[in-house]
């Protein structure tokens, strides 16, 4: 556990990330390149039953990375399901014969669920997703799959975005796709995407300013990128926020959006069409909009602000999904502060 002033943490949350590209280049070496990282990989592949639904298993942060993964295995018609690890943990272990994995994700190696987990997974080889070895998920692993992100002080930044790619990794090498060819669009993409995105921070804040609920809305692997990046903004400065799917906006939230409302919607990819409806369905009835697309028309009005960002391969939006949140966190940082400490969630 760490604690840092105010002006440390606008610092901190900053340059961590202004780390990720880097990160993100190093998880996508390692992975190519025949060194542990990709025999450990090699030995993942040979341990999961193609037959079989695979599911991967997170919570907090790692559960938002493992939907990249899951979203690229299903769209080549594989069944594969991100789940929260605490739930299945306590509904679900009677299942495990019956699926692929499953995937372990846990940045810290110390969460509550996870560790159980880890310790009652004798029937087959326990596969990781880690950041910190040595940790006592990975002390117990059988496959150990590291996500390279660094030491992190602020929220998972740099861990989410390793993570997220490390789940695409292994899901293409499941399905015997070359993501080495989409590696460098995708690194390219994100670095012009961030700095895109940051630039924008504050005309995003001030934009957002007075709102009394923030709403962040994805589909596809972008809900992983709207569920972090309301984690981001709550962790880091308690400002009210929400992730959502599409679907599920549309089937609740959506039904109370008025003035007081701001929603962050990530137009992205192949439904980004429904996003760029939804956006303006929410200023009809009053509220605002951050609309957050990957290509043309960029739109603005009244009510409604675009922040056009790099367009990647399909699946990898889980990655810059989560840029212009981050942006927003920043600015928030700056105008408001953080209390934010860094701590692993140890108990269930």
């Amino acid at each position: 556990m760490s604690n840092h002033s105010a002006t440390d943490m606008k610092t901190i949350f900053f340059d961590e990330c202004m780390e990720q590209p880097a990160r993100l280049a190093e998880v996508f070496r390692a992975y190519a390149t025949d060194g542990e990282p990709r025999r450990e990989l090699e030995r993942a592949k040979q341990s999961i039953r193609a037959d079989q639904p695979l599911v991967w298993l997170g919570m907090g942060a790692s559960y938002c990375s493992s939907i990249s993964g899951a979203t690229r295995y299903s769209a080549a018609g594989r069944p594969s399901f991100a789940v929260e690890a605490s739930e299945w943990l306590h509904y679900a272990p009677g299942t495990l014969d019956a699926v692929g994995g499953p995937i372990l994700m846990t940045t810290s190696g110390e969460s509550a669920e996870l560790v159980e987990l880890c310790r009652q997974n004798e029937r087959r080889a326990r596969i990781l997703m880690c950041n910190f070895p040595g940790s006592p998920c990975w002390k117990a692993a059988d496959i150990r799959l590291p996500i390279l992100a660094g030491a992190e002080r602020g929220n998972a930044t740099k861990s989410y975005i390793n993570c997220a790619a490390l789940s695409m990794i292994l899901a293409a090498e499941l399905l015997g796709q070359s993501w080495q060819t989409e590696a460098p669009q995708v690194a390219n993409a994100f670095c012009k995407s961030l700095e895109a995105a940051f630039a924008r921070s504050v005309d995003i804040e001030k934009f957002c300013r007075g709102a009394k609920t923030l709403e962040i809305v994805g589909r596809g692997a972008a809900v992983g990128g709207a569920l972090m990046g309301a984690l981001s903004v709550r962790e880091m400065t308690t400002w009210r926020a929400q992730g959502h799917s599409g679907g599920a906006f549309r089937h609740g939230p959506f039904l109370d959006v008025d003035s007081t409302h701001v929603a962050m919607i990530l137009a992205l990819g192949r439904t980004s069409n429904l996003g760029r409806r939804m956006a303006w369905d929410c200023v009809t009835k009053g509220g605002r909009a951050v609309l957050v697309v990957d290509q043309d028309p960029v739109e603005n009005g009244p009510g409604l602000m675009t922040v056009r960002i790099q367009a990647v391969p399909e699946g990898w939006e889980g990655l810059t999904s989560v840029l212009v949140p981050q942006a927003l966190t920043q600015a928030l940082i700056e105008r408001l502060g953080s209390r934010y400490v860094r701590t692993a969630t140890t108990v269930q």
